[in-house]
């Protein structure tokens, strides 16, 4: 697609080309991630990061880069490209005349009468990376080199030159196999060709510099491992694979049917919704055979409770109407996550969260009743948590509502920290856990037998709920709902935590309310990129999220744009507006799309600056954020439908 495509302006100029990196994951929690000219500026880019169980299944990049050399008639060409310090030294780059991203990353190169191509794919349920390099066009044959960097280190990690690496090799079918510390996989380097040979010239390379690390105040300089370099040559018309394989050596004789067979698989994108499923795709890992979400590239984590009951209907209900998939991850999370459940956890709404999920799936078009006879125990137990005595960090009070609190800790998924201290800690009776909490017991109470014991013990408690929960929030003055209420009384901060109160299934505040609500959020918080996390009006306001770790923490939940919000914000102005909100949700949506070629090509963005013009941040890939325009896209086609 044209907005997945860069020319060659585009790639020469480091300033921009340096901000547009690929993300490519697989099933096994292996990824590959660069800038589009290859360039690596964050810790976390490498060809080839994989999940080590040894240590506790974090990822470890092995293979950082890969440097390509073509020597024709004897002068040579580097096509490699690294920065050390302020200088970036080879400079390949310049050579890039053409960057294509569907339906794989594609990068050509132009050397006078030479055109050379180099397509990059990880294959979908292995710890392998696959790049084909192809000698389009040339006047005679040319000699290739490819020399490896390696990293051997935890993504959030950087290296040094040491003694203690281990700096020999095993030859492998048609390469070399290396492992520099216990405890790792093997890294096995091969090609498709026996016509190549490896020669042995290992060195440190120091200083490598990681512009984005660099400019954030971050340790930025590592030194990196090169062993020595693969040579071969081709002719006019000739290709070569290359494969990076964690653990086992692969059948290099079949490396060119494997790729060519891959990339088949991967078919071409046609619509946006193409690209949305094909990103949750890279979203879901599979680890000992069990599903679970990955909240986003490269450094966000796997398995999270919160993040997972927002994102799963959207990464397999919306995206390919996979049930099946969605109860697996699921009954995966329950069982990894009953501390965070049903006993404590620092983020108070999110086993609130499990009601709102299963909603989702209800109204996709499951059967209420067999879906409250497998999960409404879990949700059932979940509820009882909140009772006094049970949990230390949140409890019913007499009034029906929650009160958070633990002195230091940010309790909702407002959570960024700056030197140990919350930036909104937000103790007290916090909205949206207040909401979620009224919706989790009627939704329970609405599928629970009326004779049953937790009916006659619930019923009581949410009609307390729904006595208090309108005084304690509405302040009728500002014509909003307040974000936090404590012994001070009410927090009126312009927050979106509000949204839950108008949008969920089961609310307790009046139509006034939610209209009013509702004005003043699209007046002050919504942007084209998301929902702001703080009035532009409020002097906390932080509009760019850019600059120390400091100022990217204040900005983060003090006024950033976040676009899983929209999906809360959508819900709640299709229940005002009913089919008339559907010209306003696509113009939500589009903007997104106009944003592939920004940030994570092909991806879509955790945050956004709550300024215009709303550039991307975060992570490249987010799971909440994909998810939530699925969710927009289903409600669009719910409300066309109707």
């Amino acid at each position: 697609m044209a907005f997945l495509k860069f020319n060659k302006s585009e790639l020469v100029n480091l300033e921009y080309s340096l901000k547009r990196e690929i993300i490519l994951a697989n099933r096994t929690g292996a990824y590959c991630n660069t800038s589009i000219v290859t360039c690596n500026t964050r810790r976390y880019h490498g060809l080839l990061a994989v999940p080590v169980e040894q240590f506790g299944g974090y990822r470890h990049i092995l293979l950082s880069s890969l440097d390509e050399s073509l020597t024709l008639r004897g002068k040579r060409f580097n096509l490699g490209i690294h920065c050390y310090g302020d200088v970036y030294e080879p400079r390949g780059h310049k050579y890039i005349v053409d960057f294509d991203a569907d339906p794989v990353p594609t990068v050509i190169y132009k050397i006078g009468e030479m055109v050379f191509r180099k397509t990059i794919i990880l294959c979908p349920d292995e710890n392998q990376l696959l790049i084909k390099y192809e000698l389009e066009k040339a006047p005679t044959k040319v000699k290739l080199e490819l020399k490896p960097f390696l990293a051997y280190r935890n993504f959030h990690a950087l290296t040094g030159a040491n003694d203690q690496a281990r700096t020999d090799y095993e030859p492998v079918q048609n390469g070399v196999a290396f492992n520099m510390y216990p405890g790792f996989p093997d890294l096995n380097l091969q090609l498709s060709t026996s016509a190549s040979s490896f020669k042995y010239s290992p060195d440190w390379y120091k200083g490598i510099t990681y512009s984005d690390e660099m400019r954030r105040g971050y340790d930025c300089r590592e030194d990196l491992w090169v062993p020595g370099t693969f040579e071969t040559e081709l002719k006019p018309g000739d290709s070569i694979v290359f494969a990076a394989t964690a653990g086992e050596p692969t059948n290099a004789t079949s490396l060119k049917r494997k790729f060519t067979a891959t990339v088949d698989k991967i078919g071409p994108i046609t619509s946006f919704h193409d690209q949305l499923a094909r990103q949750c795709d890279s979203l879901i890992r599979v680890d000992n055979g069990k599903k679970r979400v990955v909240a986003g590239y490269s450094w966000l984590f796997t398995g999270l409770l919160r993040e997972t009951l927002a994102s799963v209907a959207g990464l397999t209900l919306y995206a390919k109407g996979d049930a099946k998939e969605f109860e697996e991850i699921l009954d995966n999370l329950i069982a990894d996550e009953q501390e965070r459940l049903t006993r404590r956890t620092t983020q108070v709404e999110a086993p609130l969260y499990l009601a709102i999920t299963l909603q989702q799936y209800i109204a996709f078009g499951a059967d209420a009743k067999a879906v409250w006879a497998k999960y409404g125990p879990v949700l059932k137990s979940v509820i009882e948590s909140y009772l006094p005595g049970v949990r230390q960090e949140v409890a019913m009070q007499p009034n029906g509502l929650l009160w958070a609190q633990k002195d230091g800790v940010a309790l909702t998924w407002m959570n960024a920290y700056i030197n140990g201290r919350a930036v909104t800690e937000r103790a007290g009776y916090q909205v949206e856990t207040n909401a979620m909490w009224y919706n989790a017991i009627a939704f329970a109470l609405e599928n629970e037998r009326k004779n049953s014991a937790f009916y006659k013990k619930w019923t009581p408690i949410k009609e307390l709920i729904e006595q208090n929960f309108q005084p304690l929030f509405w302040n009728a003055d500002l014509g909003f709902l307040a974000d936090y209420v404590d012994n001070a009384g009410q927090h009126m901060e312009l927050r979106p935590n509000q949204l839950w109160a108008v949008s969920l299934d089961h609310i307790c505040v009046s139509d006034e309310v939610i209209s009013e609500v509702m004005r003043v959020v699209n007046a002050e918080l919504v942007t084209r990129r998301g929902i702001r996390t703080l009035s532009p009006r409020d002097v906390r306001y932080k509009g760019v999220y850019e600059g120390s770790q400091q100022q990217r923490d204040e900005a983060y939940q003090n006024g950033s744009a976040w676009p899983f919000l929209l999906a809360q914000y959508s819900y709640a102005s299709f229940n005002m507006m009913g089919k008339n909100f559907i010209k306003r949700a696509e113009w939500l949506t589009e903007g997104f799309y106009e944003d592939l070629s920004k940030h994570g090509v092909g991806c879509f963005s955790e945050l956004y600056d709550g300024d215009p013009p709303h550039e991307p941040h975060g992570a490249i890939s987010s799971a909440m954020t994909t998810a939530a325009l699925l969710n927009i896209n289903w409600l669009i086609e719910k409300y066309r439908e109707e």
